[in-house]
């Protein structure tokens, strides 16, 4: 509330004040108490005038004089204590009450004078007051004087011009307001009088003046914008006139703002005086169809113009939206416009862009104009989310297969990371989009994928190529697809779908691929780097079915590695073996865990030989190491008979003494084409020693009798294998004669004298035979006849606990349970059970079994 600066009817209660030696009471007619109140005041005897606490009561000169003709000759270091006590409540309007009292003295009478002034105060304002009267009861000296207040007999009446006079005064405010020139009034007195008129009840005579004021003022300003000519200009004219209007109302609310915070909110049907000038804009000025339409049409021609790259004043722009969201006309005459027309724009752009662009260069695009869209100019108070979901309807939703029929391939064949990261971004803000490009997705995993494992020209490289998709693949999903679940699992099946296309092979080059790294002479790769490699390794090796054909090419690699001594870390192989066995369980790798235990036994029993031979005193120069092995857990070989020297059989034969002795019953079968020896052989250059096979070593001991051998006719692969590997590679401790890299009828072959190395030790490894189509197939051919037995074990296995079943129900049980596709017929393995009493068909019913216990 500003400070009191007109005349008021009804002033605020003025503070009270206590001086010495006066006592100032002041009472106002809003002040009403049934209590009883006391006012100490400390009086000392001072010859001094008494001064009066306010200049404003009305008996002023009357109270100072009293006080002067009641003051006697008193002593001034004598203190009473004096005590009022009003009797009855405080009920004056404008009027204040003063009290001078003298202490008695020895020249003069002890009495004691009280003035109260009294009779009729006229206020500044020039209303008129009626005094109530007061009055002192004596009683002896000391004692408490009373005091009565009476209320006034009539109530304050407004003069008769007051209210003419003051709405004159206001209205002269708001016009000067609206038409931008000075005011004659303070701001604080015109605030004062709406008080005034607002405490005597003339609150809604003034809200109907004010009304007609601002409506006169906004009616005259409609002609300006009709007859004005669209352009720019015209929207700057029109964002003028309404910041004008905005900045008037506020100043003319300042003036009526108690008229607007009571009359007015305690009339819910009323407007208040800012929502009241809000709609006299709207209702004559916006509300104009001419002006409206021009102001629309230009604040779309601003936006389009924004859009084309053009630069414009987004300042208007801000303000005109923001006036039309004032005005709460955005929604119903701008909103959905302005939608058509981001609609259409977008929509021809996005046509148009498709034919002439590039996918990567189209998403940056898109993402431009959604970022320019985002941005608060367009939709400061608007709508935001259908802006934004129209352009990305016209640009992305409209065209999602094509885009991604057009570039998404390109982009994962070049692995372009940041365009992948903004399409997977993109596509995300558009209902089903995800779901768009995830099918896509699968079709292209998938047709990579078959690319690698169908071509047989790729069987070398077909492992390595399927390790570095999948990383590829990995990486995209987490960088790119945000490690999306459903990009992982789609990645899973399509990986699952396509690696099983050709049957059997995957499982045996992953076999082989592994075999090559766990190899001795594999030094590419650290045990760290070794053991990712094996983890990549079983994660393709999850997606294959037929892991009984792994097992069968990894077993026979393996025993290569355990028997030659060619494993590059036992700890990688054992390595291996637990992770084939968490993946497949214990029945998969048993025998594969019985190989590295026949090993071990087998250092245990040579340590035992070496004893015997020791305590039998058996002489030779030949030591014999021999290894055991299980006839179920090794893969099987077919013998070879060789001739050897009388030494080594002789060792065989105390060998074969010295183990029946201890293990009665058993039956060993010496595999010749596993053995290898240490050969010691002096050349002219000196001595050296030979690490070659069992084979090399025969033929080897052969030059010992003769120098030269012709080989006329030689069909046998394994001695013309052995014979190249002596003659024709690094180490060529044989000549052949003519020389050549092949070995050829007719070749003569004598011992190397010359042979010079800078090794002592020198190992020559054996040529070895390139699988051929029919061991392939003789491999593939048992893990076909071990699959037989598995189809029979899960048809025994459900017949065994469903007791009865039909034909079909059978077999697609048999494929739910069997982890490998069933080429054998399940008819014929049914036929074969019935044969061996396993079950039977039913007797009434011929497509249903029943179980034979």
């Amino acid at each position: 509330m500003f400070p009191t600066g007109l005349p008021s009817p009804n002033p605020p209660p003025p503070t009270q004040e206590s001086r010495t030696p006066v006592s100032d009471v002041r009472s106002d007619s809003g002040l009403t108490s049934p209590k009883k109140r006391k006012l100490h005041s400390a009086e000392r005897e001072d010859p001094v005038e008494p001064v009066p606490s306010s200049p404003r009561a009305a008996c002023q000169s009357t109270a100072a004089a009293a006080a002067a003709a009641a003051s006697c000759t008193a002593n001034s270091t004598q203190h009473i204590q004096k005590k009022l006590r009003f009797e009855e409540p405080l009920d004056l309007l404008g009027l204040d009450v003063k009290m001078a009292e003298d202490s008695p003295t020895a020249s003069c009478s002890k009495t004691k004078s009280a003035l109260l002034a009294a009779g009729v105060a006229h206020h500044a304002n020039g209303l008129t007051k009626s005094a109530g009267s007061a009055t002192f009861t004596n009683s002896k000296p000391g004692a408490a004087k009373k005091l009565v207040i009476k209320n006034f007999k009539e109530k304050p009446k407004l003069p008769e011009n007051y209210t003419h006079e003051t709405w004159q005064k206001l209205k002269e405010a708001v016009e000067a307001i609206q038409n931008s020139t000075s005011i004659k009034y303070n701001l604080e007195e015109l605030y004062q009088a709406v008080e005034n008129l607002c405490s005597h009840k003339i609150s809604p005579k003034l809200y109907k003046q004010l009304r007609a004021v601002c409506e006169d003022h906004i009616k005259a300003q409609i002609d300006q914008f009709r007859e004005y000519p669209f352009h720019v200009l015209f929207l700057k004219k029109i964002d003028k006139c309404w910041q004008d209007h905005c900045r008037q109302m506020i100043m003319i609310r300042s003036i009526f703002l108690f008229l607007d915070r009571t009359y007015v909110l305690q009339n819910s049907m009323l407007p208040s005086i800012w929502d009241m000038g809000l709609e006299l804009f709207r209702f004559y000025i916006i509300s104009d169809l001419k002006v409206q339409s021009k102001t629309i049409d230009g604040i779309l021609l601003l936006i389009e113009r924004e859009r084309s790259g053009e630069a414009i004043d987004r300042s208007l722009l801000r303000s005109l939206l923001s006036m039309l969201s004032d005005l709460q006309i955005y929604q119903d005459s701008f909103e959905q416009r302005f939608l058509e027309e981001t609609n259409r724009l977008y929509a021809a752009e996005g046509q148009r862009l498709m034919q002439e662009r590039e996918v990567p260069e189209y998403l940056h695009h898109v993402n431009k104009r959604l970022e320019e869209e985002s941005r608060p100019s367009h939709h400061i108070l608007g709508p935001e989310k259908p802006l934004i979901a129209t352009v990305e309807k016209q640009l992305l939703g409209e065209h999602l297969t094509a885009t991604l029929q057009k570039g998404l391939n390109h982009l994962l064949d070049e692995n372009r990371i940041q365009d992948l990261s903004l399409l997977y971004q993109l596509f995300s803000r558009v209902r089903g989009g995800v779901q768009v490009l995830l099918q896509h997705w699968i079709e292209y995993i998938k047709a990579f994928g078959s690319t690698i494992v169908i071509n047989p020209e790729k069987d070398k490289t077909m492992v390595q190529e399927l390790l570095d998709f999948k990383d590829k693949v990995d990486s995209i999903i987490d960088v790119c697809f945000m490690k999306n679940e459903k990009f992982v699992n789609a990645m899973k099946e399509a990986f699952e779908t396509f690696i099983n296309k050709r049957p059997n092979k995957p499982a045996e080059l992953i076999a082989k691929y592994v075999d090559s790294k766990l190899r001795a002479g594999n030094k590419e790769a650290t045990d760290e780097e070794l053991e990712k490699m094996l983890d990549k390794i079983m994660i393709i090796f999850r997606f294959i079915y037929g892991k009984d054909v792994f097992e069968a090419f990894y077993k026979k690699d393996l025993a290569k590695r355990l028997l030659v001594g060619k494993s590059a870390s036992v700890d990688a192989e054992k390595s291996m073996l637990s992770k084939l066995k968490h993946e497949c369980g214990a029945a998969f790798t048993s025998k594969l865990e019985g190989m590295f235990k026949d090993m071990e036994l087998s250092k245990d029993i040579m340590v035992q030989f070496k004893q015997y031979m020791q305590c039998q005193n058996i002489p030779g120069n030949i030591e014999l190491t021999v290894n055991i092995l299980t006839m179920g857990y090794w893969p099987t070989y077919v013998p070879m008979e060789v001739h050897l020297p009388p030494e080594m059989v002789r060792l065989q034969e105390i060998f074969k003494t010295f183990y029946l002795g201890k293990h009665s019953g058993r039956k060993l079968q010496w595999q010749s084409t596993l053995g290898h020896c240490v050969l010691k052989a002096e050349f002219k250059e000196g001595k050296k020693e030979l690490q070659v096979s069992l084979f090399q070593t025969l033929v080897r001991l052969m030059f010992n009798e003769g120098e030269e051998f012709p080989w006329k006719r030689l069909k046998d692969g394994e001695l013309r294998r052995t014979l190249q590997s002596l003659a024709c590679g690094k180490a060529r401790v044989l000549t052949k004669i003519p020389k050549s890299k092949d070995v050829e009828d007719g070749d003569k072959f004598s011992c190397n004298d010359d042979f010079k190395h800078k090794l002592f030790r020198i190992k020559i490894n054996q040529i070895q035979m390139k699988e051929t189509v029919e061991e392939q197939a003789s491999t593939t051919e048992r893990v076909f006849q071990d699959r037989q037995y598995q189809i029979d074990a899960a048809i025994v296995r459900i017949m065994k606990m469903r007791k009865t079943l039909s034909h079909n129900l059978l077999v697609s049980e048999v494929y739910n349970q069997l982890k490998f596709p069933v080429k054998v017929s399940v008819h014929k393995r049914i036929e074969s059970l019935i044969d061996r009493d396993y079950m039977e068909r039913d007797k009434e019913n011929p497509n249903q079994y029943n179980y034979v216990a």
